[in-house]
């Protein structure tokens, strides 16, 4: 099975990352609305949505939202706050969902470059691409390659509930990888993440073969300056062309 789909799946994955910052990701939201000054009644994509923290904030704002993921259990959270104008369905983010849909499609928090073939990772952008309506906006934030590279943590632990996840980090070949190990009731659990260093050349290079064009690029949550020795992410928005 491939991580994606047993490790997003798993219970311990919300364990583990529970405590997110809900304020840092309703600020970033706002921050990219008032940027963005999408029309009341925009139609919005949150691809890879988890249980939909981003989703629910783009529909309070007044934004027609769909959230996808692949994940069973993060929808199934997700869809208990369901109204006539949040939706959500579980997806699998290489495949169109649908055709000239959306004005805006949001992909955020390092949610791409999950695939060892780097044409499944084109294929996402690909049909996002189909999804947005012409001049459509696609809102992308990723890590910071270059710094993640440069000062990442190799090996830390952390406790959450009586478990200890013991994390390590290493990259290999052009991809990051973390294994999270751990005891619980009896049983020892090992999962990783596999993430590609995707740079803002990659990122140019991908959408150019997949027919957007860069508008803009941010390295923070308020939407600073991108400057790849300090900026902690890489957040772009491009534009259907």
């Amino acid at each position: 099975m491939a991580w994606f789909k047993e490790w997003f799946n798993s219970p311990y994955y919300h364990l583990l990352y529970g405590k997110r910052d809900e304020n840092e990701a309703g600020m970033f939201i706002h921050n990219l609305v008032d940027y963005l000054r999408p029309p009341v009644g925009s139609t919005m994509l949150d691809l890879a949505c988890g249980k939909g923290r981003h989703s629910r904030i783009l529909s309070e704002l007044g934004f027609d939202v769909t959230g996808l993921d692949l994940s069973d259990n993060s929808i199934a959270e997700a869809r208990k706050y369901t109204t006539d104008k949040l939706h959500f369905d579980v997806h699998d983010m290489r495949k169109p969902y649908r055709t000239n849909a959306f004005n805006y499609v949001f992909n955020l928090f390092t949610s791409f470059g999950y695939f060892e073939n780097e044409e499944d990772n084109i294929r996402v952008l690909q049909s996002v691409h189909d999804g947005l309506r012409e001049g459509g906006l696609l809102i992308q934030d990723y890590f910071n390659a270059e710094k993640v590279h440069e000062h990442f943590r190799q090996d830390e632990t952390k406790l959450v509930r009586d478990i200890c996840f013991s994390i390590h980090k290493e990259v290999v070949g052009e991809r990051i990888i973390k294994t999270i190990a751990f005891d619980d009731k009896g049983k020892h659990c090992v999962f990783q993440e596999k993430v590609s260093l995707y740079g803002l050349d990659d990122f140019r290079d991908m959408y150019s073969q997949s027919g957007f064009e860069i508008l803009a690029v941010f390295g923070d949550y308020n939407l600073g300056k991108f400057d790849k020795n300090v900026s902690d992410r890489l957040i772009l928005i491009s534009q259907k062309k």
